[in-house]
């Protein structure tokens, strides 16, 4: 079947991710979200989550080269992983850098709860996230002035200068979170819903998407919360600027990019997943409001869960990370 020239924005791609975006023209997309398959043995449609570990890490290395060449030079992209391939991945970008293909900016921790309960070990509750910028950043710039977008005012948080000390020397305009992520849930409402602390605290308190929260979607075994994404795309986009997600899956960054007026396009395997996720994406662009699905939708009954909760994973990982895409 012939590869798509074509990059057309606000579509979801059907195909192999590192085929279409090495068949399409470089320097495209301002924003570039990636969460990959862990190689863990989750059952997803089209995916074999469960390849040799060399392998694995040349696909891994393949598909960020695919996205560093889709990338502006003025872009941003963000890698989330799991601990098994965490040092492979970074190695990669750290030679990528001195390639001076982009530049390495953070290694942030996304602190979760609702992680794996294990038997003879700490229990998981944390994923890595690597935040790059384009090649325009290898020369001489300036903080105040970088070459990528970094809306530093969207996403500022009231510092403890402020909230605890009134000390006059605090900023006024706030502060950057720290590059740790921590993430907790609160109250779940009887329907299902889930309340969140507004965006100005610099602790999120909301965790990864449980099966009865009413963002889950429920026909994809992986699926992040919107509000991550939302500090991302807020962050390191401006409107109108195009956000790729190679791993399109349930459809989160392209349905948060649509939400705050950003072109998005993306890849995926599964035809089917594709459309569920256009869906998505087609009610938060019509309504401008995240797309949720009650218990009833989704086979649960409150009070009676189902004997397998979570997603199948491979009998070699019972204690894997369990984030949700």
């Amino acid at each position: 079947m012939p590869r798509p020239r074509t990059f057309k924005t606000d579509k979801v791609h059907v195909g192999d991710c590192i085929d279409l975006m090495n068949a399409w023209p470089e320097d495209r997309v301002d924003l570039v979200f990636a969460d990959p398959p862990y190689n863990i043995g989750f059952h997803y449609d089209e995916y074999d989550d469960n390849r040799p570990g060399d392998e694995y890490v040349q696909w891994t290395e393949d598909w960020i080269n695919g996205c560093v060449r889709l990338l502006k030079p003025t872009g941003s992209l963000y890698v989330l992983i799991g601990d098994e391939y965490a040092a492979e991945t970074r190695m990669h970008l750290k030679r990528l850098e001195q390639e001076q293909k982009l530049v390495f900016r953070n290694w942030i921790v996304w602190h979760y709860t609702f992680g794996q309960n294990c038997k003879s070990k700490f229990n998981r509750s944390h994923a890595h996230l690597f935040y790059c910028v384009g090649s325009a950043a290898t020369g001489k710039w300036k903080a105040s002035d970088p070459p990528f977008a970094f809306n530093r005012q969207d996403i500022a948080v009231p510092s403890a200068r402020q909230t605890t000390y009134a000390d006059r020397r605090a900023n006024p305009k706030g502060k950057l979170p720290d590059d740790t992520w921590y993430l907790r849930p609160q109250e779940v409402a009887d329907d299902g819903e889930v309340s969140y602390f507004g965006p100005d605290e610099d602790t999120w308190y909301l965790s990864r998407l449980c099966g009865t929260f009413k963002e889950r979607q429920g026909w994809h075994p992986c699926q992040l919360p919107e509000a991550l994404l939302e500090r991302i795309v807020k962050l390191s986009s401006h409107e109108g600027d195009v956000v790729f997600d190679p791993f399109t899956g349930s459809g989160t960054t392209l349905a948060v990019a649509a939400r705050l007026g950003r072109h998005w396009a993306g890849t995926e395997l599964s035809a089917d997943y594709a459309k569920r996720a256009t869906q998505r994406i087609k009610h938060v662009q019509k309504t401008g409001q995240t797309h949720t699905t009650t218990l009833s939708d989704k086979g649960i009954e409150r009070g009676k869960p189902k004997k397998k909760a979570e997603p199948h994973r491979s009998t070699k990982d019972q204690v894997g990370p369990a984030v949700f895409k």
